[in-house]
């Protein structure tokens, strides 16, 4: 999935650029176990059909993986971020972060230029 490439904006995933996705990666993201379809759809306030209209989408991206199971003798579908999708979607957020920087750099000046190429995130990402 991943395109190697100077030009941040073609780094830009399609898959994982639309709101309901983005949301959906973000909270799988943080949730190394999983989420059930339930919590996933709680977590990114999204109708049942839509949730699963977007699952559709990573999974055929292999971005994340279903596991069904029955629990109480009822059926659980539980969601997880694949290791390449983890990857394909931090990539993503790295270019994301890029972009943003360089909106941010033509909107600013002096100091506030400097202070902006520190991001949180990418601090976050030297740690993990």
């Amino acid at each position: 999935m991943n395109v190697p490439s100077d030009n941040p904006y073609l780094r830009l995933e399609r898959i994982f650029h639309e709101p309901g996705r983005l949301t959906i990666m973000t909270n799988l993201l943080g949730a190394p176990d999983g989420l059930t379809f339930s919590e996933l759809k709680a977590a990114c306030d999204l109708t049942d059909g839509n949730l699963s209209r977007h699952l559709k989408a990573l999974e055929k991206a292999k971005a994340v993986t279903a596991k069904k199971r029955f629990v109480k003798n009822r059926p659980q579908t539980t969601i997880f971020l694949s290791k390449a999708g983890r990857a394909d979607f931090l990539a993503y957020l790295q270019a994301l972060e890029t972009v943003l920087l360089e909106a941010a750099a033509k909107t600013t000046t002096g100091k506030e230029k400097k202070a902006a190429r520190v991001s949180l995130f990418s601090r976050h990402l030297a740690k993990a």
